[in-house]
């Protein structure tokens, strides 16, 4: 990692300072609570002297004139060590009240100083690094991109980068502060008396040892791994529910989640006992030193007279203050340590050089540019996979003011010539030349802005259409940009919008449809005015409306400009000039279209096989990327409106709570008995504590001997019993709470499988955020229930005890102490605070700056491709200002409220020992019960504050439930429940007037009055063009989702009154992507039907009927051999076999095939075919079909469009009727 040291790189002398003097302050505040010690010690001295004093003066010949003690026959007496002075014990109580009050300002002037300085410093250094680093990444080549997920820098940019402030900031001071305490704790004790010291020091270590367990029983790492597994198995089945919802797997399901949640219970448990034991250890521990501490320092006091009872109390706390103190210091280690590990990976990017840097000033600027560009023997590998090779020995020359279309199979390497032309890449041998320069030798930005380029999938930003046409180039007119629109055939629909060139086009361009994106992307091109112009397949991911629009703007602006065409539609690229085949990463051919045609090379066979309509799928793979991307924008669109709607969630009651952990009753018993007993050890400690400082004026010295040792006895038991009871308490909590954390997981996701289809389409239920909502949601409700009751029992009965103690010794002094109770409680509740609260708002003051990296971080490539790094550099370090300053704000709040949380005691000790003194000269109070009060109101306070901060874990945990119990309480739009059977189910399907929209989008119409019936028995297949309502026509069948309108009905029964498992078990559905579970073929086949235990044999047999078993059987593991996550081990023909084993085995009345061989290559088409047509014997089949040869046997051909059928019939009636499934046929135009 780096050095601790090393963190401090952009420290400038200013912070170095400002450090420097934080420091001084945090040392000399560590010497604080040992300097108070000192006036303790001297104090306790006084009261001793007082007390043996009034015992002197009890006797009733003597008599107290001036201060001096005189018989009463006139001779003055002396004590037994001859001094001669009484006290005047309020004198001496205002001076010390004075020492008190004194430290107090000078802790809350050193606090607040350390606190702000170390803060502020860190807040100048962060900003720093936060500039440094994201310039530094905007300057990184595209290969570097490619190598490192953009997911993973916007954590960096956050998270990692919070942490190195974690490191530098006020954790810094605290830890100078404790150590300093720490060193100054032990000098006390050792200037106090060494013997006793030297004793208490050989058992200090474990103390510290304690308290350092007690940081590393805390690690929760270990509780998600064990969980992981679990948290595998509800991924896996939400990531595949209408797979799980169609074979009706989920009580199988909710049964093997079960399952796997044991490991997790039981590694929980474990970490409750451990840390009740630890606990327990700690406590006793520190007993049983008090214990031995007391015994050998009053031996020291009254045999060898080397101590004074003072002296005693300063040694002994002085020492366990050290001790505490050290064991304190050591979660600051852990900040410092995460720091150095984040800074790590940050650092090593700030100090990487980029291997194409587009903010160097250097190369040259060509005075004229034709636009001829060549490529010399160019060799290429991805940096991200150096294995495969894309371009090998590539030489093409592109003349200027020519129209080049580049043409190839998919990964032949034509859009990657596109990027080495940008040098977005610098090609690993040969060279790319323009007007015969190597464009290595020019400069980026200059050649860059000579290049206009218009994507497959454009990327748009999250402003005005103006501005994202100004991207283009800096500083153009309007006038600029309308021509620009109007070139690019976008000005009429600029205009039809409401606020014309003002619209803005949400997250990514969400708000446009593809067609619009793409010609405001040609806008911003031309608005460059290039001389080179790179169209990468511009126009396939648009329907042909759009396409013939945006085809007639690319042919305006192709005029006059060297221009490069990748197109996978031949019709869009028959008028290039040149037309050069592409095959891997070769140019194997270069010619017109008829040239090429009569070459019979690699374009003629693309055209041929594009005129058969089979290059469907690659234009299909195209489109399906497209709507991949558009998707996951929507998601981060949906995400961050989301965060707003999610806060909404109230707290859930806890009484509810509760109710789930009723069964573990007895346990929450026994756990709140330990916790009162551990509550009532403070108190008890107050009482000891001041017997044994009573102890010390007992002139008889026999006695005084036996007090003492009685006094040490009930300290050891003490100990033992400590022991035991936090143990206890760890233990019952412990165990209860993972119960209550299973079942609750358990009943979640059960409740997740209940729902409806559509509820998961909602990406606020994507199948991430539910399985962290099960992984952290649920356990953190433990917090409301078992530790959170111990800790309330614990602090109450603490409070409880220590007041009533207090009150009943002395209660105006108890009132006097109780008014600062608010202060200390308030000074914990702070310190709490002060860890939790500050730490969301910087979150949010950070995530406008973090939404302006995430944007330029996932649309690299486009700002490069219009050198627009620089400006969002500008952007990203204006948004930070505002953070920057709210961290220099913070620093102050924190500063004064830390310094505030120090000093309360320090006042409320010269209050009370004032007042103590008061009370004991006028009304005679023993002053052992004035150390006996105050220690014991001291010590609730204390307990106060701890208890207020465990409420943070409270309300988190409060929240938690309550989105458990909303998850719990919803009920499903389609319930599972209910519903008519009958026997004999023939399979008769009818679509009546079917209007339908999904419920994530309901703005688009997706069925709009389907109507369409199947007699049993037949096979009807589905055509048209995607989007028209196929597949959701099926999905209707299978009951995922209920028509808006219309009905769908089976046998004559509405499927809305059919039993939903009875429904499903009758249909067997084979999609395109067939969801395998990570369990071994056999199983694969088994979850065909889940309500019985399907033999081996009938597995074989469906295997059969499927073409699957010989492969099986050629497996070394045959049945048994693990198809790996999502079937990644097998080959998609393979895992379609599986598929439609696993449908056969159900044996079902209705066969559903969506598409099922669309993704195969043409041998193992031949295969799953046979399979199928095997598979629809004697069944009701509906088939969606994309290449037209799987379905020319069929009984009824539906031709869809937009959400209705628009014809029907055999193959023979459609096509002699010469219309759209003719057309279709004939022209072999994409059907999607």
């Amino acid at each position: 990692g780096v050095g601790y040291f090393q963190l401090f790189r952009f420290a400038t002398w200013k912070d170095t300072a400002i450090m420097v003097l934080g420091g001084l302050c945090a040392l000399i505040h560590g010497a604080a609570s040992p300097l108070m010690l000192l006036v303790y010690g001297l104090m306790t001295d006084t009261f001793v002297d007082y007390e043996l004093e009034v015992q002197v003066l009890a006797d009733p010949n003597k008599t107290c004139t001036n201060n001096i003690i005189n018989w009463l026959n006139g001779s003055i007496f002396q004590q037994a060590d001859n001094t001669t002075v009484a006290l005047n014990i309020e004198a001496q109580m205002t001076m010390f009240a004075y020492y008190y009050v004194g430290i107090g300002v000078g802790v809350f002037i050193l606090s607040y100083f350390q606190i702000s300085l170390w803060v502020l410093a860190a807040a100048r250094q962060v900003q720093k690094i936060r500039k440094t680093y994201f310039r530094k990444i905007m300057r990184m080549e595209i290969g570097w991109f490619d190598c490192t997920s953009t997911g993973e820098l916007n954590t960096r940019i956050s998270d990692d980068i919070n942490k190195i402030n974690n490191a530098i900031a006020d954790q810094v001071s605290i830890f100078i502060e404790r150590i300093s305490t720490f060193i100054f704790g032990f000098m006390v004790g050792f200037i106090g008396g060494w013997k006793l010291t030297l004793v208490v020091v050989a058992v200090s270590p474990l103390i510290g040892l304690a308290a350092g367990l007690m940081a590393v029983a805390r690690l929760t790492g270990r509780e998600l791994q064990a969980y992981a597994k679990a948290g595998a198995v509800a991924d896996e089945v939400l990531s595949s529910i209408r797979t799980v919802a169609a074979f009706g797997g989920e009580a199988k399901e909710a049964e093997r989640y079960d399952r796997n949640l044991v490991e997790a219970q039981n590694w929980g448990i474990k970490k409750g006992t451990i840390v009740g034991v630890f606990q327990g250890y700690l406590w006793c521990i520190i007993f049983l030193c008090y214990a031995l501490a007391f015994w050998y320092g009053s031996k020291l006091v009254i045999d060898t007279k080397e101590l004074s009872p003072g002296s005693l109390i300063q040694v002994f706390f002085g020492i366990l203050m050290a001790a505490m103190n050290l064991g304190q210091a050591s979660p600051c280690l852990e900040a410092f340590a995460s720091g150095r590990a984040a800074a790590k990976t940050i650092f090593d990017t700030i100090d990487r050089e980029p291997e194409i840097d587009c903010f160097s000033e250097e190369g040259h600027r060509l005075d004229k540019v034709r636009g001829d560009i060549e490529f010399h023997g160019v060799t290429f590998h991805y940096p991200s996979r150096p294995e495969v090779k894309i371009l090998d020995k590539l030489t093409v020359h592109v003349k200027y003011g020519e129209t080049t279309a580049f043409v190839g199979p998919s990964g032949s390497g034509k859009s990657t010539a596109v990027q080495l032309i940008q040098r977005f890449y610098n090609p690993g041998e040969g060279m790319v030349t323009l007007d015969g320069h190597d464009i290595r030798g020019l400069n980026i930005q200059w050649l860059r802005s000579l290049i206009g380029i218009v994507e497959q999938e454009p990327v748009l930003f999250a402003t005005t259409i103006a501005e994202n046409i100004r991207y283009g180039r800096p500083g153009v007119s309007m006038e600029d940009i309308v021509k620009a629109a109007k070139e690019a055939n976008a000005y009429n629909f600029i205009m039809d919008l409401p606020q014309k060139f003002e619209t803005l086009v949400g997250e990514g361009g969400g708000q446009m449809s593809g067609g619009q994106k793409q010609r405001i992307a040609i806008a911003r091109a031309l608005v460059r005015n290039p001389r080179i112009l790179l169209l990468d397949m511009a126009t396939s991911a648009l329907d042909n409306e759009s396409e013939a629009v945006v085809q007639e703007a690319l042919d305006k602006a192709r005029l006059g400009r060297t221009t490069i065409s990748i197109a996978h539609r031949l019709s869009t690229i028959r008028n290039a000039d040149v037309i050069i085949g592409f095959e891997h990463g070769r140019a194997v051919e270069r010619g017109t279209h008829t040239e090429l045609l009569a070459k019979m090379g690699i374009y003629y066979t693309l055209v041929t096989l594009q005129n058969q309509g089979s290059d469907v799928t690659s234009d299909m793979v195209k489109q399906s990327r497209c709507i991949i991307v558009y998707f996951s924008y929507y998601l981060l669109f949906a995400e961050s409106a989301l965060q707003d709607s999610e806060e909404l969630v109230e707290a859930a009651p806890v009484a509810r709570i509760l109710k789930y952990n009723r069964p573990e009753w007895p346990y929450m018993l026994l756990g709140s008995l330990g916790a009162g007993v551990n509550g009532s050890v403070n108190p008890i400690y107050a009482i000891l504590f001041s017997q044994i400082l009573g102890a010390f004026s007992v002139t008889d010295l026999d006695q005084q001997r036996s007090q003492i040792n009685g006094i040490c006895i009930l300290f050891i038991i003490v100990a033992v019993t400590s022991f035991f009871s936090q143990f206890l308490q760890g233990y019952s909590f412990g165990k209860s709470g993972e119960l209550l954390t299973r079942r609750l997981r358990r009943m979640g996701f059960q409740a997740m499988l209940k729902q409806e289809i559509g509820w998961f389409d909602d990406p606020r239920n994507s199948p991430g955020a539910l399985t962290t909502r099960l992984a952290t949601d649920a356990s953190m409700v433990q917090g409301a229930t078992g530790s959170q009751i111990g800790m309330i029992v614990n602090s109450l009965t603490s409070i409880g005890a220590s007041l009533i103690i207090a009150f009943y010794f002395s209660w105006k002094l108890s009132l006097l102490v109780a008014c600062f109770l608010p202060l200390i409680g308030l000074s914990g509740a702070f310190q709490a605070k002060m860890l939790t609260g500050f730490a969301n708002e910087d979150k949010e003051a950070m995530e406008t700056a973090g939404r302006v990296s995430s944007e330029a971080l996932a649309n690299i490539r486009t700002i490069a491709g219009l050198a627009k790094e620089s400006m969002f550099v500008d952007l990203y370090e204006r948004q930070l200002e505002a953070p920057y300053r709210a961290a220099k704000k913070k620093a102050r709040v924190y500063g004064i409220c830390f310094a505030f949380a120090q000093c309360v005691i320090f006042m409320t000790y010269a209050a009370s020992f004032r007042y103590g003194g008061y009370l004991v000269n006028n009304e005679g109070l023993h002053y052992m019960l004035v150390f006996r009060v105050i220690s014991a109101v001291v010590i609730s306070g204390t307990a106060l504050g701890r208890a207020s901060s465990f409420t943070p874990d409270y309300a988190k945990a409060k929240v938690a439930a309550a989105q458990l119990f909303k998850l719990l309480d919803r009920v499903p739009q389609i319930s599972q429940a209910g519903g008519q059977k009958w026997e004999g189910f023939k399979g008769e399907i009818e679509f009546v007037n079917c209007r339908f929209t999904y419920p994530s989008r309901p703005d688009i119409q997706v069925l709009n009055g389907l109507v369409v019936s199947v007699k049993p028995g037949q096979t009807l297949a589905f055509v048209g063009s995607s989007g028209c309502g196929k597949s959701t026509s099926i999905q209707l069948l299978e009951r995922f989702y209920d028509p808006d309108d219309g009905r769908v009905l089976i046998d004559g029964y509405p499927t809305g009154n059919i039993s939903v498992p009875f429904l499903r078990s009758q249909i067997g559905i084979v999609s395109q992507e067939p969801v395998l579970f990570d369990c071994s073929i056999g199983e694969n086949i088994q979850y065909g039907d889940n309500s019985r235990t399907v033999g081996m044999d009938e597995v074989i047999a469906a295997a059969q009927k499927a073409y699957l078993h010989d492969f099986v059987m050629s497996l070394p593991d045959r049945y048994e051999t693990q198809v790996g996550a999502q079937g990644s081990q097998l080959s998609r023909g393979q895992k379609q076999c599986i598929a439609i084993a696993r449908a056969i085995v159900r044996n079902p009345k209705i066969l559903l095939l969506d598409e099922a061989t669309s993704a195969l290559d043409t041998e193992s088409e031949k295969e799953v075919q046979a399979a199928l047509d095997e598979a629809r014997r004697g069944r009701t089949c509906m088939v969606i079909a994309h290449r037209l040869s799987t379905i020319q046997n069929a009984d009824i051909i539906a031709v869809m469009s937009q959400g209705v059928v628009i014809e029907k019939g055999t193959h023979e009636e459609l096509m002699a009727k010469k219309a759209a499934y003719y057309k279709l046929v004939t022209t072999g135009a994409p059907i999607s």
